[in-house]
């Protein structure tokens, strides 16, 4: 889930992106941003399109046998595992060096992204189709332009508050009732507060928090701690003592598997390396693109019903979104580049990209 933060000094000056913790970038000069021919960079976009926008169908299935609080801790945990092993191995001890501010802080964003954010998803996707869940996620940008205007002042260009006008008449199309049924109320409830969870910890990532300068380090450790108050979450709600690894269909395993290796570990990492080699726009792109993957994926593998209504809030809503990253970009533009050897949580410039649930317009984190 995610916009970006276009970032230029002059005409003549181009501007590239080194990620130093997941969430937030730090503008770098364009000499230093490493090589990619075209083509491996499309195919990486092709990777992110689809492995981000296919997770929607895969936590659709994986609820269908798991409970929703448990099926997301154990996803992010042991991903969260992976990528701290894969951290020691490459850092060495550097994998290790974190102080009590960072994990704090650390704590707080998993929570918000993880817990709150994916977690609502998980639960939302029970009875809420899985290409309803991904339109709806996708507004993620509108909570934060938002958020970031009423909390940290920020500047809302006219396109973006156009855009935030129609993301609102999209969901309304979205949720209304009609005669073919109306959404169940416990599940939208759900769906909607998660981009509101996952937007309130991208901008807590990016204008407050001070998190580990490594970025694998930083989220392996978030998605641990997301894991955790995910953990807690299912022992409130009574999961652990409801389920029975028995009743789990082969599907929901091959989903939750799918969920945890390719989801979590291979979508990250395909981000992280395309941030590095890649504009910006281009690589922000999939926050418009993933829902229309989840919106025909949800269709064809599920199932799902594509009325005409559902159809004309998908483009009102995706229209929204690209309207809101388009014009927030653009505004961004005029601002400083920041000092590449300044912290990202220290810096008015830093840039975000959120995956998770939609794009952000200062931070980008994995998408769910």
């Amino acid at each position: 889930m995610t916009t970006t933060s276009a970032t230029a000094t002059t005409a003549s000056t181009t501007t590239a992106t080194t990620a130093t913790r997941p969430g937030a970038t730090t503008i770098v000069r364009g000499a230093d941003r490493p090589s990619a021919s075209p083509l491996a960079i499309a195919a990486g976009l092709l990777v992110l399109y689809f492995v981000w926008g296919s997770t929607y169908v895969g936590i659709k299935i994986a609820v269908e046998s798991m409970p929703p609080f448990l099926m997301a801790s154990a996803r992010f945990l042991l991903a969260g595992a992976l990528l701290f092993g894969w951290c020691v191995l490459r850092e060495r001890r550097e994998a290790f060096r974190i102080d009590r501010v960072e994990l704090r802080d650390s704590f707080i964003v998993g929570a918000l992204l993880l817990g709150g954010g994916m977690g609502m998803v998980a639960l939302g996707e029970q009875t809420v189709p899985a290409s309803i869940a991904a339109l709806l996620i996708a507004l993620m940008p509108m909570w934060v332009a938002i958020f970031g205007r009423i909390v940290f002042g920020e500047r809302l260009p006219r396109a973006a508050v156009l855009g935030i006008v129609l993301g609102v008449v999209g969901v309304g199309i979205l949720v209304a009732p009609a005669s073919g049924g109306t959404l169940a109320l416990g599940g939208l409830i759900a769906v909607i507060l998660s981009p509101i969870s996952w937007a309130s910890g991208s901008l807590y990532s990016s204008h407050v928090a001070r998190l580990p300068r490594l970025p694998l380090l930083a989220t392996a450790v978030e998605m641990l701690c997301g894991g955790l108050v995910l953990a807690v979450m299912a022992l409130a709600t009574g999961e652990f003592a409801g389920f029975d690894p028995a009743a789990v269909t082969q599907a929901s395993w091959l989903a939750f598997l799918y969920l945890t290796t390719v989801g979590s570990v291979i979508g990250f990492t395909t981000f992280s390396w395309l941030i590095r080699v890649a504009p910006l726009p281009k690589v922000a792109t999939y926050a418009y693109v993933n829902p229309v993957v989840a919106f025909v994926l949800g269709a064809i593998l599920l199932g799902e019903e594509l009325s005409p209504r559902t159809v004309l809030a998908a483009a009102v809503i995706v229209g929204a979104v690209a309207l809101i990253i388009t014009a927030r970009s653009r505004a961004e533009a005029v601002m400083p580049v920041a000092d590449p050897s300044t912290s990202v949580a220290d810096s008015a410039t830093s840039v975000e990209i959120n995956p998770r649930p939609a794009p952000s317009e200062r931070s980008a984190e994995p998408a769910p």
